[in-house]
């Protein structure tokens, strides 16, 4: 497990050797519980913008950042060392759906500034608390045809894509973010464009960070929506020379198990992370999805046993009681150790 030198969150690597790493829960879910409406979307700012707004999460680090402040500081207190930034759909072309293509920078800053100043308040010596610029798929994909009557039929190209992430990434950048999240993947042509622009703006601005790559396997049949099973995806990927390569979403984790072990098995110059949703969708539970906190943090104390984990949290779905469920049951177990050669799954106090 070689690593990079980075100039931020130098200490998250180390961290990762010694104990499971927790990361936050769903930013959507806990926005869903506040029941907004279209003017809380709007504030003042966008009150008389021509398209509707509502739902559009990341937009309320500039019209509500009470709100955004106030759930990272919830996912804190229940016990994670990461928190996502809430910028997943935060760049120029997922913006496009609302003409708000120019507010996308703009909500990058935003968005890392109000996580900066929650983690620097929840960080002490011991438990130092880090914030992940998250830098989502975009609702456009570069390797397939959004149009079935023509294959070669395509709705953004690698160069738009890349143009957008390099933006996104500057504005997290700007905004004090520790390292950044790639995630949800469902086409790794879009991943590559955006660790292609990733690797071009820390080598304009001199600062290294790590990057963390996360896929999403999309059905049974263990590949992501671009074709790839997940052994392809690693080695698609792996010349960024990830901190850490995982999955999220999709599934939830009884059914991504024997693909966060084939990660694991065949990543063994990296660490591996896992935040899958709480089960699968349910539009009669409170969150929209099945599995309670126990059930999802006992899924996840399972991986961590059979020694699959560096990284642990909760995709859609999950809630700050989901996260400290999760901290508690994997923090009962040492990493993944990957060339090292450690025993894997080892009680933490053994």
């Amino acid at each position: 497990m070689d690593t990079l030198r980075y100039t931020r969150a130098a200490a998250l690597p180390g961290i990762l050797k010694e104990r499971i790493v927790v990361l936050d829960g769903a930013m959507g879910t806990m926005i869903q519980r506040y029941q907004l409406g279209e003017a809380d979307y709007r504030g003042e700012r966008f009150k008389d913008h021509r398209k509707s707004l509502k739902g559009n999460n990341d937009l309320l680090q500039i019209s509500r950042p009470d709100i955004v402040r106030a759930i990272h500081e919830q996912y804190l207190r229940a016990g994670a060392d990461i928190v996502e930034t809430n910028t997943f759909g935060a760049t120029s072309v997922a913006q496009a759906d609302y003409q708000l293509e120019g507010a996308a920078r703009e909500m990058n800053v935003a968005g890392a500034r109000i996580a900066r100043a929650v983690c620097d308040a929840f960080s002490t010596a011991d438990k130092p608390r880090f914030v992940a610029g998250a830098l989502g798929p975009t609702p456009r994909t570069a390797s397939i045809s959004p149009d079935v009557n023509d294959p070669a039929a395509r709705n953004t190209s690698f160069a738009e894509l890349r143009d957008a992430y390099r933006e996104q990434a500057e504005g997290l950048l700007e905004g004090g973010c520790d390292l950044f999240l790639v995630e949800t993947v469902f086409d790794t042509l879009n991943a590559k464009a955006a660790i292609f622009a990733l690797d071009e703006l820390m080598e304009d601005s001199g600062e290294r960070l790590p990057v963390i790559v996360s896929g999403t396997v999309t059905d049974a049949s263990g590949r992501i929506l671009s074709g790839q099973t997940v052994g392809a995806f690693w080695h698609s990927v792996r010349h960024a020379r990830p901190l850490a390569i995982g999955l999220n979403c999709a599934l939830g984790a009884a059914l991504m198990r024997p693909y966060i072990e084939e990660l694991s098995r065949i990543a063994g110059d990296t660490f591996v992370s896992c935040y899958p949703n709480a089960g699968l969708p349910n539009p009669m539970s409170e969150t929209g999805f099945d599995e309670t906190p126990e059930v999802t943090a006992g899924l996840l104390e399972e991986f961590a046993r059979a020694g699959f984990l560096n990284i642990a949290g909760g995709c859609c779905g999950t809630t700050p009681e989901h996260i400290e469920q999760i901290a508690a049951r994997v923090g009962r177990y040492r990493p993944r150790c990957g060339k090292r050669g450690a025993l894997f799954g080892e009680l933490a106090a053994a």
